[in-house]
């Protein structure tokens, strides 16, 4: 297998360095590239890469250095105030818990070394051991460079299955010796070049009544948005559904920047996007506001043959990169360098029903009555639903119950999702090599994994938000190359934390459409905007796309990569691309699998043939 050519072809990262003398070799190697550097108090090197201008934020005192990478309003100043009272990495803790905004926070004190990015995985923390010291990146390819590793077959397998969410495993980077840091923790490299995981963050207690709570949320999201247009003089944003249209909201109110909406047509006629869109910037005033016709947009699977995006894992957004592009693109002509978007929302906002598996047990009258109202809009089945509400098993048993059914049919339709999470399969074409490497992967974690939250209901919120970070983190490099910054204010730590604190009870409902954001935003969008019930679900594309871009699709299985590891059968594959989905097969197993292809082939300069 190839290995990532160079760190040449990335165009931003980072890489932390402990403060000791057997990191120097990486520091000499770094140095030997061009990487930017800023030195440890010490004087050896601390961080090295490539970044944009005024992209890191660096105060001292003393011992003390502190570093903030991203997007954030803290100074210099006040960094050097906190490194003036810090001891040890420890004394980080005050200022990780209060800053608005998506960033890194990197620290070093006194020989030790603390690196920490966002609890949802947008800002990821990766490591490795090089030689005799450990070292941490914000990009997993550049650490493998730096280790002349190759990719890991097995870890690549588990990327096929039909959902990117099955934690611990769906997080680890696809390379030989390279680890991602686990969710609310943050790493110590000490003075030996040794490393340890520390946990800083646990979610908040769902405790929060709703008009605290909405009042909350409010102040959060708006300091996370006003914290991306300061000093700006123009900001494009998506208005869409009802998440970026709060986003958008916040933008156009807060009078730091001029504010450019887009809002794409699609091809499906029950999609409402841009009737919604414009009433809202019509109550707003007639702000500037582009529409994207239907027929502009790109097919889902359009340009495959096209990516040449340098990943350090497989995305699942490449099947619509083009597509997905399109806004970014139109908004880097009009002179926007920042793109706000509603990503993170859904799962925020929307809530996961298996709240109501511990409500039950505390407000049992409460919970059922939400129980009969979603059996009665999903359908949910009776005697499902019974059974996972009764079933109190441990995460890890459920997990391991997952790696038995790897292969087994997919849940059905009326499957309530009450449980730790929906259980992925692996695709018809799946290999049984691949099959039985995911499985020993699974059934190996499940014997000491811990769930993310405590509660079925926290965890499969926050494994669904580190699931479609990681997508956005990577839709995010590829807009980095049209020179515009995105920006998912619903990923930030505080807003997170205000969501996640607000009772169960107000939060999840069948019959309110994400109550939360509603109570938050009155008074911020227009009242009608906040009446909507629907959001436009892309389902129609997804099968329009497959028919008009068959033959990318088709050429994908011509000298498959992934068949040459074995991790696929080319020819099961070509039958299934040659027709419609059939109904038991979720469009995500073939999501998946095309991500991994064209990731693979990227990797290795090798174009999609003709």
């Amino acid at each position: 297998m190839g290995r990532f050519p160079d760190v040449d072809d990335v165009p931003d990262w980072f890489v932390v360095l402990p403060d000791c003398a057997a990191a120097a070799p990486v520091g000499v190697a770094l140095r030997n590239r061009g990487a930017q550097e800023v030195s440890h108090p010490s004087g050896r090197p601390w961080l090295l890469g490539r970044w944009s201008r005024n992209a890191v934020v660096v105060g001292e005192a003393g011992q003390a250095r502190i570093a903030v990478l991203g997007e954030h309003a803290v100074t210099g100043g006040r960094l050097s105030t906190v490194a003036g009272r810090m001891r040890s990495v420890a004394g980080l803790d005050g200022l990780a818990g209060s800053l608005a905004g998506s960033h890194y926070l990197v620290a070093s004190v006194a020989g030790d070394v603390r690196v920490q990015g966002s609890v949802t995985g947008l800002r990821p923390v990766f490591h490795a051991r090089i030689g005799d010291a450990a070292v941490a990146g914000d990009r997993a390819d550049v650490l493998a460079h730096l280790l002349d590793a190759d990719v890991d077959e097995r870890r690549l397998a588990v990327r096929l299955l039909n959902s990117s969410a099955l934690h611990p495993l769906a997080g680890e980077p696809v390379w030989h010796g390279v680890s991602a840091l686990a969710t609310g923790h943050c790493l110590v490299l000490d003075g030996a070049g040794r490393r340890r995981s520390v946990r800083w963050w646990n979610p908040p207690e769902p405790v929060v009544p709703m008009a605290e709570g909405a009042r909350a949320l409010r102040e959060a999201l708006s300091a996370a948005v006003e914290v991306r247009g300061r000093g700006r003089d123009l900001v494009s944003c998506d208005l869409g559904g009802l998440d970026s249209t709060s986003v958008y909201c916040l933008a156009a109110g807060g009078g730091t920047a001029r504010v450019v909406a887009y809002t794409a047509d699609g091809l499906d006629p029950l999609g409402d996007d841009v009737t919604w869109a414009r009433r809202t910037v019509t109550a707003l005033g007639g702000l500037e506001h582009h529409v994207i016709a239907g027929d502009r947009l790109p097919m889902v699977y359009e340009g495959l043959r096209d990516i040449d995006d340098r990943m350090d894992e497989p995305c699942p957004a490449a099947v619509h990169r083009d597509r997905w592009l399109l806004i970014p693109r139109s908004a880097a002509a009009r002179g926007s360098r920042l793109h706000l978007t509603g990503f993170g929302g859904d799962e925020l906002l929307a809530g996961s029903p298996a709240h109501l598996h511990t409500l039950l047990r505390a407000h049992p009258r409460t919970a059922l009555r939400r129980v009969r109202g979603f059996a009665a809009q999903r359908p949910w089945s009776l005697r499902e639903t019974l059974r996972q509400l009764g079933d109190s098993s441990p995460y890890r048993a459920w997990l391991a119950r997952v790696g038995d059914a790897l292969t087994a049919v997919p849940p059905a339709m009326d499957t309530p999702t009450l449980d730790w999470g929906t259980p992925p399969r692996l695709p018809p074409w799946a290999t049984p090599d691949a099959v039985a490497a995911v499985r020993e992967l699974v059934r190996d974690a499940a014997r000491a994994a811990e769930p993310l939250a405590p509660t079925r209901g926290q965890h499969v919120e926050l494994e669904a938000m580190r699931s479609t970070s990681r997508m956005v983190r990577q839709l995010g490099q590829m807009a980095a190359r049209l020179g515009v910054t995105i920006a998912a204010p619903y990923y930030d730590d505080r807003v997170v934390e205000a969501g996640l604190a607000v009772r169960a009870q107000d939060r999840i409902t069948p019959w309110r459409y994400k109550p939360l954001i509603v109570e938050a935003m009155r008074g911020v969008v227009p009242d009608e905007s906040l009446s909507r019930q629907t959001k436009d679900e892309g389902s129609h594309e997804v099968e329009a796309g497959m028919r008009e871009h068959r033959a990318e699709l088709l050429a994908l299985c011509e000298d498959s990569r992934l068949a040459r590891l074995g991790l696929i059968d080319a020819d099961v594959l070509r039958g299934v691309c040659s027709r419609p989905l059939p109904p038991s097969l979720q469009f995500d197993a073939l999501y998946q699998t095309v991500a991994c292809e064209v990731w693979l082939r990227t990797l290795q300069g090798a174009a999609v043939p003709s």
